[in-house]
């Protein structure tokens, strides 16, 4: 609630024009957010324009939220001593009394308060919340009371409707979406200047988040409005860029936290997502120079030591990326909290500087921690790396995994065919070791002709694994060139197109059947190879030969 006492309105004179100083700090624990309201009322405390009555009452009701009774008791008192004429404190210390059972020294308590201002329905509101608080069931006839004499005293009192929200919205969304709509229509007061104000801007909040999974838009627009009467509420600043955010709506959110963190009474937190989103929106080197800021108020800060890094990487400045992920991967802190991006562009950056074996190690300890959503496109990323690396075969051992996971693509399938044709290519001192690939080969580019029987690279494919198994051509390699010539021919534009492997076919089935001395057959797969090869003259020696 704002505060509506001549000393308050004084005192908010001398507030700045870009944040309200200790009012967000209220703002935020009447719209249930604590923590901020801790942080803010602790840190605007001895500001020359806060009101001191009413940030004690405050921070003993955080105090009293989390069980500390001595501690509550206290801030209230010294609220009292700051102002006696604020109610709110007294209210404070009834709480204190009710919640020990002492009901009948809470009200005393309670009749001190009403007494300063027998007039303002808010102060009704206020004491039936503590009711509320302490036990609705046993205090049901006090709080309902308290509230039929606040709406007779001022049936337009936002926090009668604000509570009565509060009470309803667990079993009844739509009834509390009527009474928070009620609030905010109630709670417009013009300022000393005639200027429009929000008195309680806690029943936007409250309402944009009993939305925010049902209707987002509808939440949204509610922020919005808030923000537009009230452009210095940091509150109002950062819910809606949270809310553009929880909606993927990145670009407008990136605008909003880009105001907000300007804002005093902003949170460092908040500043680091707007460094994500930054990144997100491409502005790498604004993103780097506000983690940089970050950095050097909270030194070792992992998620901006990150940030860091992942910016370099998408600059492209691999040396200083590399430089940066060093220091993330070193902070004592990040332990148990790498995630498997951050081995992937680490492994990135030192790919891209040649380092080659370096990045295979992060890229595989990537694999190690990704879930299992992504572990797949981990997998595949891991093995074609290490087949660039010339590793073949534990490039064919993170396909093999990949397939392994289940339900495989053709395409994955094809991939692990190829892997261990480069395994069995790169094994000819090796004959078991050469064979084993081919024919693990074999059985994966087989399921990819069940599959798809019409692609030319499937038996073109498996032609070459043939040929590695058995060092020569034979009636099984041969029948796979032709088919892959046969699928070639379907489409004229093909033979130019891929014009080097309809001439190695050709020139396989050429030979093959010259070994087994069947010339015309030779000689019409050599004619073919020179359709696409007319000057080859190793071609035109094999046609001379055999005519």
């Amino acid at each position: 609630m704002r505060i509506k006492m001549l000393s308050a309105l004084l005192l908010a004179g001398a507030a700045t024009m870009s944040a309200q100083g200790y009012q967000d700090g209220v703002d935020y624990y009447n719209a249930n957010y604590p923590d901020e309201a801790q942080i803010i009322l602790d840190r605007t405390f001895n500001d020359a324009s806060t009101d001191k009555a009413v940030a004690n009452y405050y921070l003993g009701q955080l105090a009293l939220d989390n069980g500390n009774v001595s501690k509550a008791a206290k801030y209230y008192n010294d609220g009292v001593a700051a102002n006696a004429d604020c109610p709110y404190n007294y209210i404070g210390l009834g709480a204190i009394e009710l919640k020990k059972g002492n009901k009948k020294e809470a009200e005393e308590y309670f009749k001190r308060a009403q007494n300063i201002d027998k007039k303002d329905a808010e102060i009704l509101t206020m004491i039936a919340r503590v009711y509320y608080n302490v036990n609705p069931q046993l205090y049901d006839k006090d709080i309902t009371k308290l509230l039929e004499k606040a709406t007779k005293m001022n049936v337009k009192e936002p926090t009668i409707y604000i509570l009565q929200a509060d009470m309803v919205k667990a079993e009844n969304v739509g009834d509390a979406a009527g009474k928070y709509e009620a609030a905010m229509d109630f709670d417009r007061e013009a300022d000393k200047d005639g200027n429009i104000e929000i008195v309680h801007p806690e029943s936007y909040i409250k309402y944009a988040k009993l939305y925010e999974n049902i209707n987002p838009q509808y939440s949204i627009e509610r922020l919005k409005e808030l923000l537009e009467v009230e452009p210095n509420s940091a509150m109002a600043q950062r819910e809606l860029a949270e809310a553009y955010y929880a909606n993927r709506y990145y670009t407008p959110a990136a605008e909003q936290y880009g105001t907000y963190i300007k804002n005093p009474n902003s949170f460092q937190k908040d500043r680091q997502r707007y460094v994500g989103l930054l990144n997100f929106g491409k502005k790498y080197q604004e993103s780097y120079d506000l983690a940089n800021q970050i950095l050097s108020e909270d030194p070792g800060n992992i998620y901006m030591e990150r940030m860091k890094f992942l910016d370099m990487v998408d600059m492209k400045n691999y040396e200083q990326a590399v430089k940066d992920a060093e220091v993330f991967f070193a902070n004592p802190k990040a332990k148990d909290k790498f995630i498997a991006n951050d081995y992937v562009q680490y492994g990135n950056a030192l790919q891209a500087l040649g380092q080659d074996s370096l990045a295979l190690i992060q890229m595989a300890a990537a694999v190690q921690i990704a879930p299992e959503e992504s572990k797949a496109d981990m997998l595949r990323n891991l093995s074609e790396s290490q087949s660039k690396a010339k590793m073949y075969k534990e490039a064919a051992a993170s396909q093999q995994q990949l397939i392994d996971m289940g339900d495989a693509s053709v395409n994955d399938l094809f991939n692990l065919a190829r892997r261990y044709q480069d395994v069995a290519a790169s094994s000819m001192n090796d004959e078991a070791g050469r064979i084993e690939a081919a024919e693990k080969g074999l059985a994966a580019i087989d399921e990819c002709i069940a599959r798809v029987p019409d692609n030319f690279q499937l038996p073109y494919t498996k032609g070459m694994l043939l040929m590695l198994k058995d060092l020569k051509g034979t009636p099984e390699s041969t029948a796979a060139f032709e088919a892959t010539v046969t699928l070639i021919d379907q489409d004229p534009d093909n033979k130019s197109r891929r014009a080097s492997t309809y001439k190695r076919c050709n020139s396989y089935i050429g030979d093959y059947y010259r070994a087994i001395k069947e010339n015309d057959k030779a000689l019409g797969a050599y004619n073919k190879a020179l359709e696409v090869a007319p000057d080859d003259v190793n071609l035109q020696n094999m046609v001379n030969s055999l005519k």
